[in-house]
Order: structure tokens, then C-alpha cells, then sequence
């Protein structure tokens, strides 16, 4: 039978046609379940498309201080949408907008009517407060087609307490600046199967070493600081060198991470381990550890001082660095009690360039520390194939070198620790949703110098806190306090050389010199007016040890103030015999003068104490009987 649909052509119709009811009916049954769908969100949008907020399972993880204080911690928040398909009046939705807002009117009905979208975000991350005021003024019938879409959010209850080290979150509630962004992965919820859905598990909780208590203590006097010295920034920290603990570290300016908006950058740079400086003379005591433990000096090795440091290359080429006084003949300890810069200079040229180096390399400068703060900078070291001839006398007292504070604690440690150094972490632990606990640990410790070498640095910060050193201002009755100052120029960027004007003042102190179980590290930023670090940098510190001894419960005792004549045992110099020709008295000390006052056939006028460093009449000229000798001391 040939009928319409018989043979192969047949069977293909009645199978395309079987396919297409097939599809037709899944398509109507898709599309009824979309429809169905939406009418059931339309008449029920409060239960089904609002996302959970504060104290849900899926939550950003808290952070905590080490003691367990709050310093950031997950909030209900919104955003306050318009549709102004809905919206009736404008003007007078402005005028009840401005309140909940905190703009103007008149700026509201700006926007509001220069929008090409009918849909538009008034406000994003509002506070939990001013989500209820408008969900309230919502349910009472006023703001027509206004909306507010909850969102996680992130408040600090500290504000500006360490908020370069916290940091903050942007809109979508993930980390920007600080450990927030840092330790993002953390904090963050985490995607979670269950049966049959999909949600989030809370993200971990994260404590820091910083204690909030030592944090007040520093930002107070820091605050202060800026304030008397009109200093562009003041950077404090406080460690703990037998863990590497960061107990509090202030970057002032500071800033509200509640309100990034009234904040600017600079503010909320976290100094302490972004900023590259030169230290200055603070840096003597590496640079002459690393000398002492390369056995390039020794504690008795005797350096003369004139008042500056001269040297002439094989070039041709004259390295002069000047001094603050004539010291005279000084050792290690005399050039970190009286801070002389030829002294440090002579010292390191004992040692090769590239052994200097490498143990300054040991102490960690050059190098990031892994202390945990993102952005950390690893200063500026350069290779010793790089190195000029000005270059190790130069570092040796701080310069040509850039450091950052955290750089300087981490290496404090090693004079801290018996040689030891500790690398400095701001993260203690993390605690994972299901209550797992992970330490953070930025590295092991190790020996970079001996034991001997470590305390003899101890004792001469010791010492510079007595009467004869730049750091007397620091010194604390009943506590061993060592520490050593530093007064730094800056480049000036227009011209490439050190501004006349503009300086770096810091001190470092280790307590109880002994056997220390704190370092303090303070650096005043360009200072307006007196900017000697011994005057403004070393009063603060003393503050600060006074207060955390008793914070931290850190033994007092008694350390007495140094007796000491003034006068620094040098050996016999066989220039001071006179005879027929005025001598060079240079460097000489007042006592050695002593012996030629009793000598009848001489007339000589001594002004001044410490040692000679003007004469008249100059060395070689012949003596005669009316031949008057002046000798001006300092």
C-alpha cells in the first residue's frame, strides 16, 4: 500500500513530529516552573531573597588581640536602593532621605535625577542603626521605592587602635589593607557541601600578638610626640624579643577604618613595615656587633677621633665625614656612648666590604622579615660588588643603607637574645571553624652572633643611658635600660643630597639590659624645630618603659647612674714631650696635660674639658721664652 506516509520519507515525518510534541510539552512544563517560581517570589521576596546576615554560620572570621579583645568582627549592614518606578515625589523623598543619608537634599535630588538607570544604589554598607531607622520609616508606608539589601559588613570596635596593622574590607567584604587583606583567605567564608545544598562555613578567627593595653600605652605618648614636635609621622613599636611577639605598633598619622572615606592614604600606610629609611647612628650598634664578631676589632681597639673621619682612596678620591665633637681616642664603647661617627668609620674599614656585608645580611637588613604585614618593603642593602669606597664608613654610622622599624626590631633581637635572632611575627594563631588552631610562625630562630659579643653591646647601651651618653635623657632609676639614639638627615628629593632641614630622630632600647624581655623602637619623622634624637626621641622612650614595666610586670632593680671622671684611659703618646718646637696636642686628653702645667720653662693656657682639639701656635713652631701655648678642649 502506497498511503501518504508509507516507506522511509513516511517514518522520518512521523518521527520529526513525535520529537517536536516531545519538545513542546518540556518547554511548556520549564516555562510554568519559571512562572510558578517567580509569583512565589513575587508574593513572598522577605523569606526567600534576603540573605543572612550577623551571627550566620557563614560569617567573616573575627580578629582578636592577643588577650581576646575585639578589634574587627562581622555586622549587619545594608545598601539602601531606589526604584523610582515607585518613587512619587522626589523632592520630598530627598528631604526624608537626608537624615538616614547624612548628605543634603538638595544633593540626594541630584543624583536621583541626573540617574540614567531606574535603578540606583543611594548608600552602600550603612550601619546596623541606619538599616532599621529606613526598614522602619519602609513598614510605616514612607520612602516609596526605596529598598534596603542586606549585606555582610565590618565594624572595628578600637577604630583608630592599630588600624594599619587590622586594616579593612571594601563593599564586597573582603580584605584591602592590613591582615584583612593579609590573611583574606582566612577570614573569608568558606563554600561548603551539605546534602542536597550548598552554603557557607564561617571563616576562622584570628589572634594577633599586639596587646591592646600596650597599644594605648604607646599611641598616647606617640600622639603626644607628634603634637610637641610637629613631626610629619611618629612610628613606636614594642616587642617581645624572646618570641618575636609584636605587642603594639603605632604608624601616626593614623585613621577610622569604620570611615575610609575621611581618610587618606598616607594614613593608613602602615609605616613601621612599608617605609624604607636611613637610620642613622641607631645603626651603630649592628654595624659594630658585626665588626666585633668578625673579629675586625676587638672591645680594647682604640680609634682616634679629631672631630671628623678623612680618607684618601687609591684614586685620588677625599671621603671627609664630619663628627659632633673631637672625641679623641675612643673604642667601641666610647662610639656608642658618645655616638662618634669617625670612630664607626675607622672601625669598619677594617673589615672587606664584602664580609661587612654579609654579616649585616645575617641580621636580616636587606630582606623582608615575614612578620605577617602585607606590602612589607625589604629596605636597601646593596651587593658588595656595588659598594663605593665612602661606602662602609658610611653604613657603619647609618647611611647608604634603608631599613624598615620592623627590620630594626628583628635585629635587635640578636643583641637581645645572647646572639640569637628571633624573626618578629604580628600573627599569633588562627582558629578554623571547627575549632582547629594553627600557629603562625614567620621563621626559626638563629645565631648570628656570640654570646660575648651581644652582651658587650648590651653594656655599652647600658652605658649610654649614664651622664656621659646621648641617651642620658632615657635613663629610668631603678631599671637597666640600654639604648641608642640616632639622629638621621633625609634626602632631599629636589636635590638629590641631605636636606639641611629635615631629619629622622629615633631610639632603641632593650629592658633590663641584662636579659632583656622588651625592645621599644621610636622614629620621629622630620621633627619642626629641635630634632636631636637625644632631646625628643629619648624622653618618650623613658615614658614608655616606665609604664609597661609595671603594665607587663617586668622586675625592677636598681641601676646606678655610672660614676666616671670624664676623661677616657688612652694610652702614653710620645707627641706630648716638648722641647724645642710646639708639639701637635691634637686628641690629647685634659689629664695628660696635667705633667707640662708644673714645668716652669713652659707657659700654657688650657680652655675648655674633654680633649684638645684647637692650638696655637700650630705643631713645628719653634719656642722661645715669651711663647704662650692656648689649648681650646672639647
Amino acid at each position: 500500500m502506497n498511503g501518504p506516509y508509507s516507506g522511509e520519507a513516511g517514518q522520518t515525518r512521523i518521527a520529526g513530529k513525535q520529537r517536536f510534541i516531545i519538545f513542546a510539552a518540556c518547554f511548556s512544563l520549564v516555562t510554568l516552573a519559571v512562572l510558578g517560581r517567580y509569583g512565589y517570589l513575587m508574593l513572598f521576596p522577605q523569606e526567600h531573597t534576603r540573605p543572612a546576615l550577623s551571627g550566620h554560620s557563614g560569617g567573616r572570621g573575627p580578629i582578636f588581640d592577643r588577650n581576646g579583645r575585639i578589634l574587627a568582627l562581622e555586622s549587619r549592614m545594608g545598601d539602601i536602593t531606589l526604584w523610582r518606578p515607585l518613587m512619587e515625589d522626589a523632592g520630598e523623598l530627598s528631604r526624608e532621605l537626608a537624615p538616614f543619608l547624612e548628605q543634603s537634599p538638595e544633593e540626594i535630588l541630584n543624583r536621583i535625577t541626573n540617574s540614567q538607570s531606574d535603578f540606583m544604589y543611594l548608600r552602600r554598607n550603612v550601619n546596623a542603626s541606619t538599616v532599621n531607622l529606613v526598614e522602619a520609616a519602609i513598614t510605616e508606608g514612607r520612602l516609596r521605592g526605596v529598598s534596603v539589601e542586606p549585606v555582610p559588613g565590618r565594624i572595628y570596635p578600637e577604630r583608630y587602635l592599630a588600624a594599619q596593622i587590622v586594616g579593612f574590607v571594601g563593599n564586597d567584604n573582603a580584605g584591602l589593607a592590613g591582615v584583612e587583606f593579609a590573611f583574606n583567605r582566612e577570614l573569608a567564608p568558606q563554600p561548603r557541601m551539605t546534602l542536597g545544598s550548598r552554603d557557607r562555613r564561617a571563616g576562622s578567627q584570628l589572634f594577633l600578638t599586639l596587646d591592646i593595653n600596650v597599644q594605648h600605652i604607646l599611641e598616647g605618648i606617640a600622639g603626644r610626640v607628634l603634637a610637641q614636635t610637629n613631626a610629619e609621622a611618629v612610628m613606636f613599636m614594642a616587642m617581645d624579643p624572646r618570641n618575636g611577639d609584636i605587642l603594639g605598633s603605632v604608624s601616626l598619622p593614623g585613621f577610622d577604618p569604620n570611615d575610609i572615606r575621611r581618610s587618606s592614604e598616607i594614613s593608613r600606610m602602615d609605616r613601621p613595615a612599608i617605609w624604607a629609611f636611613e637610620p642613622g647612628s641607631v645603626f651603630k650598634i649592628f654595624s659594630l656587633a658585626a665588626l666585633m664578631e668578625a673579629g675586625a676589632i676587638a672591645e680594647d681597639t682604640l680609634f682616634f677621633c679629631p672631630g671628623y673621619y678623612e680618607r684618601i682612596t687609591p684614586r685620588g678620591e677625599r671621603i671627609v665625614i664630619n663628627c659632633m665633637a673631637a672625641h679623641g681616642w675612643v673604642r667601641a664603647r666610647e662610639i656608642t656612648i658618645v655616638s662618634c661617627n669617625a670612630g664607626a668609620a675607622h672601625a669598619a674599614d677594617q673589615l672587606s666590604a664584602q664580609l661587612f656585608h654579609d654579616h649585616l645580611r645575617d641580621f636580616g637588613f636587606g630582606a623582608r622579615t615575614g612578620a605577617g604585614n602585607p606590602g612589607e618593603t625589604a629596605g636597601i642593602l646593596q651587593p658588595a660588588g656595588r659598594w663605593s669606597e665612602r661606602s662602609r664608613p658610611t653604613i657603619s654610622m647609618g647611611q647608604e643603607i634603608a631599613v624598615s622599624a620592623l627590620q630594626m626590631l628583628k635585629a635587635a633581637t640578636a643583641i637581645a637574645n645572647d646572639g640569637v635572632l628571633v624573626p618578629p611575627r604580628i600573627v599569633s594563631h588562627v582558629v578554623t571553624a571547627d575549632g582547629q588552631a594553627q600557629v603562625f610562625v614567620p621563621g626559626p630562630p638563629r645565631r648570628v652572633l656570640s654570646p660575648d659579643t651581644s652582651r658587650a653591646m648590651r653594656r655599652y647601651m647600658m652605658d649610654t643611658t649614664s651622664s656621659l651618653g646621648t641617651g642620658w635623657r632615657a635613663y629610668v632609676e631603678d631599671l637597666s635600660l640600654g639604648v641608642k639614639t640616632g639622629t638621621a638627615q633625609m634626602i632631599d628629593p629636589r636635590t638629590g643630597a641631605y636636606s639641611p632641614t629635615d631629619f629622622i630622630s629615633s631610639v632603641i632600647a632593650v629592658l633590663p639590659a641584662e636579659n632583656p624581655s622588651l625592645v621599644l623602637y621610636l622614629v620621629i619623622v622630620r621633627p619642626q624645630g629641635e630634632f636631636l634624637a637625644g632631646r625628643i626621641a629619648a624622653p618618650p622612650i623613658r615614658e614608655a618603659a616606665d609604664a609597661l614595666i609595671n603594665y607587663l610586670g617586668i622586675p625592677r632593680g636598681r641601676n646606678p647612674q655610672i660614676a666616671h671622671s670624664g676623661a677616657i684611659s688612652i694610652p702614653a703618646l710620645s707627641h706630648l714631650t716638648v722641647n724645642e718646637v710646639v708639639p701637635d696636642f691634637s686628641g690629647a686628653a685634659k689629664r695628660q696635660l696635667v705633667p707640662l702645667l708644673a714645668r716652669s720653662d713652659l707657659r700654657m693656657q688650657i680652655h675648655g674639658d674633654g680633649w684638645v682639639a684647637r692650638q696655637s701656635p700650630a705643631p713645628g713652631t719653634p719656642l722661645t721664652s715669651d711663647t704662650v701655648i692656648v689649648l681650646e678642649l672639647e
